[in-house]
């Protein structure tokens, strides 16, 4: 089981002040909790055993990997969720991890920014139920044709039904058959409003897609296999909100990035948390991409693909062990 992210405090308070030295003021200020707080955290963690890592349980090993990878990574928060050998399908357990991380991270009163895809329709189908105030959750780019599975209006407005929200969609195409188009329908007074308001969303929720044939805006028609195989030998590396992006997390400089209705990745970097989920082992190249970028700063992925992540941060990572 993974580690539930209301205990996620207690975790990274032992870290830093057992594993890093840091005084409990220090470890208040980055947390931005109360020493008192602090103090409570490192008794509980005395008390059940989570400092005490040569006899701790598979649950804290993960942790600690997550401890590993925030400090390598420079990440927020990063939660594992464990290598599960009976499940059907593995990915289906990093998908309730970040269902429940989600719900930690929103707040009344907050705006949430969703994309697309099947991971972010997967946390969508498995949230639970949440009633709360004056939440609005709007979508990040434009919409597909009516055939295509795990649309955006679709994750957008499942996840506004789990929390009892507001949903805002965009009422436009996620790819425009010219830059002219592309640029008039930005222009327009309602989809500019909507693009410009991204940057001022409290928590945005999406993945990291491929740039190969079986990427999502190849099967929904956005591209042709063709098209992206030529982007790629261009430099891209992954896909954010319908957005090509390359190795170092930046806009790719395309044709088809110029006929997308998206928020801006400068918009995007403006959210205060970036929670991104990543199920396949396949995305590593892509997530590493907008990691480069500052695309992330909470994470959710499995044990696998963590370990991945901490051997390619290579030196960093050894230095924060």
């Amino acid at each position: 089981m993974a580690i539930r992210p209301a205990e996620q405090l207690i975790h990274k308070a032992a870290w830093l002040y057992y594993a890093h030295g840091l005084r409990q003021d220090q470890v208040a200020s980055q947390l931005k909790i109360s020493r008192a707080s602090v103090a409570m955290y490192l008794r509980k963690a005395r008390e059940t055993g989570i400092v005490n890592i040569s006899t701790s349980t598979q649950l804290f090993t993960d942790d600690v990997l997550a401890r590993k990878l925030e400090d390598a990574l420079k990440l927020d928060a990063v939660w594992i969720a464990p290598e599960n050998g009976h499940a059907a399908d593995p990915s289906t357990d990093i998908a309730v991890l970040a269902a429940n991380v989600f719900l930690e991270l929103v707040k009344k009163g907050d705006r949430i920014g969703v994309a697309w895809g099947r991971t972010v329709y997967m946390i969508a189908d498995i949230m639970s139920y949440a009633d709360l105030q004056d939440v609005t959750v709007v979508q990040l780019c434009g919409n597909l044709g009516a055939p295509y599975s795990y649309r955006p209006d679709q994750c957008t407005m499942e996840i506004a039904r789990r929390l009892n929200a507001k949903g805002l969609n965009f009422y436009a195409p996620l790819v425009l058959t010219t830059e002219e188009l592309a640029r008039g329908l930005r222009a327009e007074p309602v989809i500019r409003e909507q693009l410009s308001g991204i940057g001022d969303c409290d928590l945005a929720l999406y993945s990291a897609g491929t740039v190969d044939a079986d990427s999502h805006v190849v099967k929904c028609g956005a591209l042709t296999a063709e098209e992206m195989g030529a982007l790629r030998k261009a430099g891209a590396a992954g896909v954010i909100a319908g957005q090509i992006i390359d190795a170092e997390g930046k806009a790719l400089d395309c044709s088809y990035n110029r006929r997308v209705i998206s928020a801006e990745l400068s918009s995007l970097r403006k959210i205060e948390k970036r929670l991104m989920v990543v199920q396949e082992d396949s995305k590593f190249e892509p997530l590493i991409a907008a990691i480069s970028g500052g695309l992330c700063t909470h994470l959710v992925v499995g044990a696998r693909m963590a370990r991945r992540l901490l051997d390619h941060a290579g030196p960093a990572a050894e230095k924060a062990s």
